[in-house]
């Protein structure tokens, strides 16, 4: 029996839905099948939808796909065409990536890509699949791809928290806002563990593993409401960018938000992930802004914290922010300043690591901010190891 999932979210488009995208404009089309966990049928769904579009005359190869040794999975790729994959050796493992320069040659309307949090070895071209994913966009090439809520890189912190698993492979939440179609895979928590149970998902060895640990009734009803929420908030997102301007709605009433980083944050990660969260659920654009004091001055920090900082600042990046630098003696003047100029609304800041007396006097930069920040929301972001 194929996949049935209960409900495929609050849209499933036929292909022909998506086949009013591809005419449109030179730059590829993405739609992106979410589910909360493997076994849901996305890559099932993705292929039947290949067929159907093949069946239509539409040039459609499949770039990666990932079938995880399910039959059924496997038994959809025969009868389309298939990019093979490139072997790529590094340090000793050989693993197969998908060939980005073979699919950007042969150019077809579309391509199939599964796994699209992966990471490339670090000999490719690109860090991650969902870049080269981008590359294809780029090129004009419409791409029908899939991945789990959990590998959402705003919600890593509240998977964490809430399973007990750490995600390392993930995607940035603009990556999502991509996306001309977003459809959800919904299945019954019961039902996914049902196809587990019968070796439809992972082979019988890894299944009473699999249902101790990451396939736990609570942690599968917990990613499923996030999938269901995050495809609503996306959905959501998209019917408001495709609302006209008026005088309510030009300028939302709550701004933009700003997250302020420090040259060596502890948390940099989880404070860039909450304000790209709370970007999205805005729907407004995000600055990161860095303020750089006398002190801070490259060649004054250690290497270690540069290093920390290069790196924060292209996880922004990665995430969809625009980084700001900024010189000032003074950081709070300078960040009032810039929020104030750029229509921000909501300012995020990491609660200081200084103690003593600073602390007491209230000089840290975090409670002068919210002394002086009478007209703009201020978030001070604490984490579990700064609660007091």
């Amino acid at each position: 029996m194929a996949p049935s999932p209960s409900r495929l979210g609050q849209l499933r488009q036929r292909p022909e839905d998506f086949l009013t995208l591809l005419e449109r404009g030179k730059r590829g089309r993405l739609k992106l099948y979410i589910g909360f966990a493997a076994g849901v049928g996305k890559t099932y769904r993705m292929l039947e939808e290949a067929h159907d579009l093949l069946a239509r005359g539409i040039d459609v190869v499949v770039g990666y796909v990932e079938t995880h040794g399910r039959a059924e999975t496997a038994a959809l790729v025969e009868g389309l065409p298939v990019i093979p994959r490139r072997s790529v050796t590094y340090r000793g493992v050989t693993v197969e990536e998908m060939d980005v320069d073979a699919i950007l040659f042969r150019k077809p309307a579309v391509a199939v890509v599964d796994e699209m949090a992966h990471t490339n070895l670090p000999v490719c071209r690109n860090r991650k699949r969902y870049q080269d994913v981008q590359e294809l966009l780029s090129a004009g090439i419409s791409v029908i791809g899939a991945f789990n809520v959990q590998h959402l890189e705003s919600l890593n912190d509240l998977v964490e928290r809430a399973t007990g698993v750490e995600v390392r492979e993930t995607i940035p939440d603009s990556f999502l806002q991509l996306a001309d179609q977003v459809v959800n895979l919904d299945l019954a928590v019961e039902d996914l563990q049902e196809r587990l149970r019968a070796g439809k998902i992972y082979h019988a060895e890894k299944v009473p593993q699999a249902l101790e640990r990451f396939f736990q009734h609570d942690n599968l009803v917990t990613l499923r409401e996030l999938a269901l929420r995050e495809v609503a908030e996306s959905l959501e997102r998209t019917a408001a960018a495709g609302r006209p301007a008026t005088d309510s709605t030009a300028h939302p009433a709550a701004g933009r938000v700003m997250v302020c980083l420090s040259s060596f944050p502890p948390h940099a990660a989880a404070l860039l992930r909450r304000g790209s969260r709370a970007a999205g659920r805005l729907n407004t654009d995000w600055f990161v802004v860095y303020v750089e004091t006398p002190s801070e001055a490259p060649n004054l920090i250690d290497a270690e914290a540069q290093r920390h900082l290069l790196a924060n600042i292209e996880k922004a990046r990665e995430a969809g922010a625009e980084v700001v630098r900024l010189r000032a003696r003074n950081p709070v003047p300078a960040l009032l300043d810039f929020a104030h100029s750029h229509g921000v609304g909501l300012i995020l800041i990491g609660r200081s690591q200084a103690g003593g007396w600073r602390k007491w006097l209230g000089l840290t930069t975090d409670l002068r901010l919210v002394r002086q920040a009478n007209d703009l929301d201020v978030q001070v972001v604490a984490f579990p190891e700064t609660r007091g």
